[in-house]
């Protein structure tokens, strides 16, 4: 365990000496520090442990956008939105999943939420009016206007001596906003964006987990890295505190949130729990569940274990905290010239549609032959489209890397990948024929405005979707089915309280991000719909701290006045 702030207590007085702060998180992404920062501006004392090296959890290496229905933002910029129609969306999205008073919970806060913390912690965003909703064919689905995203902030500057403990996935500093403007990777200003890095700015979930820290620490919040929470404290009638793994304990006065990420690695846990095999993740190595466990220790309730933040990932040699990780594939099978085609060499699904339906068509399993439908799928795309956009951080001219299979033509493509020449063949030729017409027949690739969002505008074909593969040599990566994280877990009610299995509250314990329920069930209603209810529900769990801290305190004193009164 290390500590990281000053008023932190010595730790030369030894795992045996017991402390008490009036509120502890375990975590510090998004979720944990957006409780953290709303109980310390209530004028709480926490702690923040977190179990790895690094502050920020999956957040901190996430796109870092925020979900609102609704939101003042988009309001100032006219555009019309309702949280009638946003719940009737997420309704839809959930399909017959979920509870209403987290349906509820976290469209109702979700402004409110965002207020605060722009307000009161000095978190900055910037509204993304044309990002549409993932799944426009719903009722309630809006064209623009729900989707936010974190300003580019230096966090150098701001957080000091503590910025090096704030987890980066290394990417160049950019907003989604810019990326509308600059199209393909190949067009982005590289000089510029690594002079922003030397600089210290940091962009989506970097920045986002940054500037809660920063409110953090203006609000006396401690923080301890390597600090893994092994069990959570009970006295009679709530719980009361945590034990850490090197014997340390801590108690908490008035709550204990849990909000340490998801269970997706620790392998035999997700394969008992999750609908299907998870084969990489991008998170930090650190979700193996902590919190999950320790609440079902004192008989919380769990729901929806069997859903993560499904995404088609590629495996290409990325590396997190020394595992394996894999890469997400966005551009790459949305961009015009792309297919993915499965084992039989056919496509299957709109390469174009949102990560987290597409991922499900890599789900499907064929009973009669006892196999997967889809999988091994790939990404095949050619030598043109490699000059225009690149794959990844590959490039037209560099050696192939290993992870890239290349072919000079598609009869030795479809052998490397072990699929039928002919369908191949056929596949892509009736692709083309469509493709430079801008149509899909089969799957309806670039009908929606979130197919077109992620297209090129600048093609040359008539839909920034679809363009035809045109000439060797051919290349294909295999896409695996990977997952941000998992999304289903601690149960709790609208006010991110924990419930037991006769959906009674806990005392004393809260429960916000991975760790917890889904407020959305099954649902992926667009981008930052993880963020967006997370800190929702983390921001009306440090509320409810508060209220009940400052109710508590008040009852006190009325006690110790009455105490006087009578002597």
């Amino acid at each position: 365990m290390q500590k990281l702030t000053e008023n932190y207590w010595r730790l030369e007085e030894g795992p045996e000496t017991e402390h008490t702060y009036d509120v502890v998180v375990v975590g510090s992404g998004a979720a944990a520090l957006t409780a953290a920062a709303t109980a310390a501006d209530g004028g709480l004392s926490v702690l923040v442990l977190e179990k790895s090296a690094f502050l920020g959890g999956t957040s901190a290496v996430s796109g870092g956008m925020l979900w609102i229905v609704d939101n003042h933002h988009a309001r100032t910029a006219g555009l019309t939105d309702s949280k009638e129609s946003g719940l009737e969306y997420v309704e839809a999205i959930a399909n017959g999943r979920g509870r209403a008073e987290l349906f509820e919970a976290a469209l109702n806060g979700g402004d409110e939420m965002l207020r605060f913390v722009e307000e009161e912690l000095g978190v900055e965003f910037i509204l993304l009016d044309n990002f549409p909703d993932y799944r426009q064919d719903l009722a309630g689905a809006a064209k623009g206007g729900r989707t936010i995203e974190p300003a580019l902030f230096n966090f150098k500057a701001a957080l000091g001596s503590l910025a090096e403990h704030v987890r980066t996935d290394g990417r160049h500093p950019y907003t989604m906003q810019e990326y509308e403007s600059w199209g393909a990777f190949t067009k982005f200003p590289w000089d510029e964006l690594e002079e922003r890095q030397q600089a210290g700015i940091a962009a989506k979930g970097h920045a986002l987990v940054s500037m809660l820290l920063k409110a953090c620490l203006d609000r006396n919040v401690d923080f301890a890295i390597d600090a893994r929470v092994q069990s959570l404290q009970t006295s009679e009638i709530r719980v009361s505190g945590v034990m850490l793994e090197d014997g340390t304990s801590i108690q908490a006065r008035a709550g204990v949130v849990l909000a340490a990420g998801g269970f997706e690695w620790d392998k035999k846990l997700a394969d008992s729990l999750l609908a299907t095999r998870l084969f990489t993740m991008c998170s930090p190595p650190s979700n193996s569940g902590d919190a999950l466990k320790m609440a079902q220790r004192i008989g919380a309730m769990t729901r929806a274990t069997r859903e993560a933040w499904w995404a088609p990932m590629s495996l290409t040699g990325g590396v997190r905290d020394g595992h394996e990780i894999g890469s997400l594939l966005r551009f790459e099978r949305q961009g015009p010239g792309s297919i993915m085609v499965n084992r039989h060499g056919q496509r299957f699904a709109n390469e174009a549609q949102n990560y987290n339906d597409l991922a499900r068509c890599l789900h499907s399993w064929d009973s009669p032959n006892n196999q997967p439908l889809n999988t091994p799928a790939h990404v095949v795309f050619d030598e043109s489209y490699l000059e225009r956009y690149g794959i990844l951080e590959h490039r037209a001219g560099q050696p192939t890397p290993d992870w890239l299979i290349e072919a000079s033509t598609l009869e030795e493509l479809a052998e490397k990948i072990n699929v039928p020449q002919k369908n191949l063949l056929a596949t892509v030729e009736r692709f083309n024929e469509h493709a430079v017409r801008g149509i899909d027949p089969d799957y309806a690739r670039g009908e929606s405005e979130y197919d077109r969002y992620w297209g090129d505008a600048d093609s040359e074909w008539p839909n920034p979707s679809l363009g035809p593969l045109q000439y060797g040599p051919y290349y294909a990566l295999e896409v695996v089915n990977g997952a941000f994280g998992s999304c289903g877990g601690i149960a709790t009610d609208e006010k991110a309280r924990v419930l037991n299995v006769d959906f009674e509250v806990i005392p004393g314990l809260y429960a916000a991000g991975n760790s917890a329920e889904n407020p959305f069930a099954s649902g992926y209603p667009g981008a930052g719909a993880t963020l967006g209810p997370i800190m929702t529900m983390s921001y009306l769990a440090g509320m409810d701290i508060r209220a009940n801290h400052n109710l508590q305190t008040m009852q006190s004193d009325l006690g110790v006045l009455s105490e006087v009164a009578r002597s």
